[in-house]
């Protein structure tokens, strides 16, 4: 035994290492490797555009799940199956409603839902061009969510017999400011009758504070919003897609329970997307829409996917993909 007797092995504790000789080897030409040179990342031919950087990634993790996404939601438009997008805050902060609006005009939105957050954000920017307070410096004197306009305007805004989403689009056509109407996803989906429902939360948002807030009236809008939400998912059947955009709680949670209602309905959603595309993946949007909506026998077929990146990044670059993709393919799509 040549490592027992080799006179450099210490066996100070009283135990030598184990001996190798033994070992019993196998060819790597026979084993099965999960990395192929097949599926490696090919260099970008200039001049092919996005789709030709799209096919030139790597076909491994977050670059498939990637291509994967824009192949659903492609399949979708094309079966005329409904894209839903769902979105906290962050998203219209980060300057995306454009992108969205765009989504939608050539048939890859067919329907948002917006926390409370989302909607106020949007509604400034349809009345003043701007948004998001400096928190730090206004929560001091308590002047922080206090602002006339948005408070009153808003609330106001709120009709019993509609939805909140609906309210505020309806509102927004003589409040929002012409030279921001590019600018503002609520005015815009509302002038196109795309569904837009807002899921307000009590005490999350600013325009609660507001002297002008009705709580029943913006429990009832919201209500509204959450059953024809879940009309929206009752849709997803066989091809839809569902994304969620930064929003960490109250959508996943939404989400989840308008899934269940249907279902308890007797209803089959089954065999669709769910993407979560955020720079953090968090617990719920992971469990709620990633995973869970696609587990048991109800979900069969259904496939969950998680991106992970800025959304000032990622949602333009999807986005800009999708487009040239239907440029590429010359195919007609319904809008």
């Amino acid at each position: 035994d040549r490592l027992k007797y080799n006179p450099f092995m210490s066996d100070y504790y009283g135990l030598l290492p184990i001996n190798l000789s033994g070992l019993e080897t196998t060819s790597i030409l026979g084993r099965a490797g999960k990395v192929k040179v097949d599926n490696f990342a090919r260099q970008y031919k200039p001049a092919s555009g996005l789709t030709g950087l799209l096919d030139s990634l790597p076909r491994f993790l977050a670059a498939e799940d990637f291509r994967s996404v824009i192949a659903a939601i492609l399949r979708a438009r094309s079966k005329g199956k409904p894209i839903i997008w769902g979105m906290g805050g962050h998203v219209i902060k980060c300057g995306l409603a454009p992108v969205l609006i765009d989504l939608m005009n050539h048939g890859f939105a067919t329907a948002f839902a917006m926390n409370g957050s989302a909607s106020i954000h949007d509604f400034e920017i349809g009345i003043a061009g701007n948004t998001s307070e400096d928190v730090d410096a206004l929560l001091t004197d308590g002047s922080f969510g206090a602002a006339e306009e948005t408070g009153r305007g808003w609330n106001n805004a709120l009709v019993a017999s509609c939805g909140l989403g609906e309210s505020l689009g309806m509102a927004l056509q003589n409040l929002a400011d012409p030279r921001f109407h590019d600018h503002c996803l609520l005015f815009q989906a509302w002038r196109k009758k795309i569904p837009v429902t807002v899921h307000a939360a009590i005490g999350t948002d600013t325009t609660h504070i507001h002297p002008a807030v009705d709580p029943a009236v913006l429990g009832s809008a919201t209500h509204k919003d959450f059953l024809l939400f879940a009309a929206l998912v009752e849709k997803l059947n066989r091809g839809g897609v569902y994304i969620n955009l930064g929003s960490a709680v109250i959508l996943p949670e939404v989400f989840l329970k308008a899934l269940s209602l249907v279902r308890n309905l007797g209803k089959k959603v089954e065999a669709f997307t769910t993407v979560d595309f955020d720079f953090l993946q968090q617990y719920r949007p992971r469990t709620n829409v990633v995973q869970r909506p696609h587990s048991g026998q109800t979900g069969a077929g259904g496939q969950g996917f998680a991106i992970t990146g800025h959304h000032e990044l990622m949602i333009p670059l999807l986005a800009a993909c999708l487009l040239d993709k239907i440029r590429h393919t010359g195919k007609i799509f319904p809008k």
